[in-house]
């Protein structure tokens, strides 16, 4: 797994400048609606972002109260409207949720598209443009992106690269990685996670897709034989507001939550990179695991000819499909963005 690189010194100076602030901002309180509770993300950065370090750099002069979309009684398909609505001033929710509203919410996250971190960070960062405008016109304000643990596929049988995906029953979570799995030849299956691991050992599935170390945490290791330590996709979150709070919101108040807010959506950048290679090392009984107990699965690495396949289909196949259902000035946004970085263009 590639690192993604965030300077003490970036972050210090994000800090400084904050305290620097912290003198002549006005007592502001904020409401906060962040991710799924349950999840790292959220527990290790997002919540004590919110809670401890906004006050702590603020000088007590800004406060605020989290609580995760999922103990509120939330989905998470619903979460953008809300924020749009003014119904949730301040909100974290997954991109993917909204693939069906509009598929510039699939675009930087197309399964197969970004094969590590690094490339998933980049097709992010220049995509931000194009989601700043799009949301502005929904009433939202876009704060920043971060990203889950990479989604990748756990198997049984003979599976020693993605070639051999091609006839098997494959567990998947969202249009894009059901389109992937059938552009290799394989079936794409809907179970929900709860119902994976009996659905793996009695071979209702062969393979089955989730991050590598929420796959460890459900014991996946137990009923699956193979690791394959290429991401499938990501999972980015948008960090947002509704754009009439954040525009009564003073300048000083905006300046602090916007470097803030970036500095915190880097350290999940971070934490991510940390988690999935974590879920690579345990599942797999490595050396470098420190958890308690250590799977025993075998860690499948891509292979040339898999990078080969692995952009014959998203060029060919995936991309393609996702240009059908875009607008053509969404393809348009993608070409102008990401084709730089990924060396082909979408065609509708």
């Amino acid at each position: 797994m590639k690192k993604i690189v965030l300077t003490s010194l970036a972050l210090g100076s994000l800090a400084l400048g904050s305290a620097a602030l912290a003198q002549d901002l006005p007592k502001t309180s904020l409401k906060v609606v962040g991710g799924l509770s349950n999840l790292t993300a959220y527990q290790n950065t997002e919540q004590p972002f919110w809670t401890k370090k906004v006050p702590e750099l603020s000088g007590g002069q800004i406060t605020a109260d989290i609580k995760g979309f999922n103990d509120m009684g939330l989905k998470g398909p619903e979460i953008m409207r809300l924020i749009g609505q003014g119904v949730i001033p301040f909100g974290t929710a997954t991109l993917a949720y909204f693939a069906s509203d509009n598929s510039i919410n699939e675009a930087i996250d197309l399964a197969g598209l970004a094969p590590d971190i690094n490339v998933a960070k980049k097709l992010t960062d220049a995509f931000t443009p194009a989601y700043e405008q799009f949301y502005a016109k929904n009433n939202v304000k876009v704060l920043g992106f971060s990203t889950y643990p990479a989604q990748v596929l756990f198997c049984n049988g003979n599976f020693n690269g993605l070639s051999d995906l091609k006839g098997k029953k494959v567990r998947t979570s969202s249009r894009t990685q059901a389109e992937f799995v059938q552009a290799l030849g394989g079936n794409s299956v809907t179970i929900p996670f709860g119902e994976v691991v009996p659905a793996l050992q009695n071979g209702v599935v062969d393979c089955a897709i989730t991050g590598s170390m929420s796959g460890y945490s459900a014991k996946w290791y137990e009923v699956s034989s193979k690791l394959y330590e290429m991401p499938i996709n990501w999972n980015q979150q948008i960090h947002a507001a509704n754009l009439g709070s954040w525009n009564k919101l003073d300048p000083k108040v905006q300046e602090f939550l916007a470097s803030n807010i970036k500095a915190m959506t880097e350290e999940i950048w971070v934490a991510a990179a940390k988690e999935t290679q974590e879920g690579y090392d345990c599942n797999t009984g490595a050396d470098a695991c420190t958890q308690p107990v250590k799977g025993k699965m075998t860690l499948v690495k891509p292979t040339d000819a898999d990078r080969e396949l692995l952009k014959k289909v998203m060029s060919e196949t995936v991309v393609p499909k996702w240009a059908e259902r875009s607008s053509a000035d969404t393809v348009a946004a993608f070409n102008t963005s990401l084709s730089p970085i990924l060396g082909f263009e979408a065609k509708k």
